[in-house]
């Protein structure tokens, strides 16, 4: 199991709990997750310690360098799962496979549309209403192998990221356990991707920023569920000071503040801010000024 993100930590108890047998770990140190700014990064020695599984912290995020090629080589392992692995695998690593490794992508729509990077938070910022989980064989390229299982859940209004990794975790540890024993008996169908690619790119936390003149309250509500915690969260300028939203709610459309700026707090309960937006108010429940 190679993993390095928190909402893969769920699906690799799943399968251990229901008798999955891993031979290794191979998760990065915590600094060379600083190093590569890897948002959501979970440390799995813990669970390795629990379960008595030897963890390999590789040289190299990318398992490019000499040492980290050797070591899949010297062991020669059947099968490769992910518990959320935001690199590609190099070619010289998956030749050492005798059965391959399974990746899992997903996006509003089925795969080759919305490859790439953070798609979860995307289908939240573009206000999509379901998701499609999709197991398949990788290949060095971006999310480009033969589709082996698929499951779709829905993207409700009261989700944000947290609930989608829940449902996630729930639908990526079933799909596993299915497949995994049908792959090593030789008996999984896959299917190739078809169709034109689409890609999402890299959000980093600069994208974070809330542009109030532009953005409805709906879409400011749909931008911050994306990227709340465990991701750096939405900022933006009110009442010409800098806070950060963790948590928020539209709040109504037919109360109007026609004197007030977009951005700007018209009303105040207790901890709770109502922020004038275009179309409409929002509550924010959770939200703090940065320094």
């Amino acid at each position: 199991m190679c993993g390095n993100h928190i909402a893969g930590e769920p699906v690799v108890r799943g399968l251990l709990q229901a008798g999955i047998r891993f031979d290794w770990f191979v998760c990065p140190a915590p600094d060379q997750h600083e190093q590569a700014q890897v948002a959501g990064y979970h440390d799995y020695a813990p669970l390795a310690e629990e379960h008595g599984i030897p963890l390999y912290r590789p040289h190299t995020f990318s398992l490019r360098s000499a040492r980290d090629i050797a070591f899949f080589r010297e062991h020669g392992f059947a099968l490769l799962i992910q518990g959320g692995w935001q690199r590609l695998f190099p070619e010289e690593v998956l030749a050492t496979l005798r059965f391959g490794a399974i990746g899992i992508h997903g996006s509003a729509d089925y795969l080759p549309k919305g490859r790439g990077r953070s798609p979860m938070n995307w289908s939240l910022i573009e206000g999509r209403r379901r998701f499609v989980m999709q197991l398949f064989l990788i290949r060095a390229g971006i999310d480009d192998g033969d589709v082996i299982d698929a499951e779709m859940f829905d993207i409700t209004p009261f989700d944000d990221i947290e609930t989608l990794y829940y449902k996630y975790s729930i639908v990526s540890r079933d799909m596993h356990l299915r497949t995994i024993p049908k792959l090593l008996a030789g008996e999984v169908h896959a299917r190739p991707q078809v169709g034109r690619p689409t890609y999402y790119r890299k959000r980093t936390p600069e994208d974070g920023e809330i542009e109030w003149e532009e953005m409805d309250v709906y879409e400011v509500y749909d931008f911050v569920r994306a990227q709340t915690r465990p991701y750096p969260g939405a900022f933006g300028t009110i009442d010409g000071a800098p806070y950060r939203i963790w948590r928020c709610r539209p709040f109504d459309t037919r109360l109007t503040y026609p004197n007030a700026g977009y951005g700007s707090i018209v009303e105040r309960f207790g901890q709770h801010l109502i922020v004038n937006c275009r179309g409409g108010l929002l509550l924010l429940d959770d939200y703090e000024l940065i320094d």
